[in-house]
């Protein structure tokens, strides 16, 4: 794990959900390696839709998906922390990655709140995956 995502992580849960500049848009995501199967945690900026939650896989304009969506296409299965009711909370989910005019749709609303996520599609050279999380069911 970076320096920069331990102290996000840090501050994310010391205050309730909220860090930075992202406020109560971030979630922290946890998966396995695909390789490793090493137990892994992400902070990433998310939008609500509905019951769901959105993250787009930017990698800040780098070439390649991050890890963390190579490990969520290959175990979708996972555990997300976010506030939920002004608590935070851990919520069992299922990651699916948007395709199309939904993937499309999705990711305008990230621009829309921050311009940073048009330069990142210009720079990466790849489309910017997003994923939807959705609450597991039993």
């Amino acid at each position: 794990m970076t320096e920069f995502n331990h102290r996000v992580i840090t501050e994310f849960r010391a205050n309730n959900g909220r860090a930075g500049a992202w406020g109560t848009h971030l979630v922290l995501i946890h998966h396995r390696g695909v390789r490793s199967n090493t137990a892994r945690i992400n902070p990433a900026m998310s939008l609500r839709e509905g019951d769901a939650w959105l993250v787009v896989g930017s990698a800040m304009g780098a070439p390649r998906d991050p890890a963390w969506v190579v490990n969520l296409r290959a175990h979708p299965d996972i555990d997300i922390e976010a506030v939920v009711g002004g608590h935070l909370a851990t919520i069992p989910v299922r990651a699916t990655e948007l395709t199309g005019d939904q993937r499309d749709t999705a990711f305008g609303r990230f621009v829309k709140i921050a311009l940073a996520f048009a330069s990142y599609q210009a720079k990466a050279g790849r489309t910017l995956p997003v994923i939807r999380f959705d609450p597991a069911t039993s």
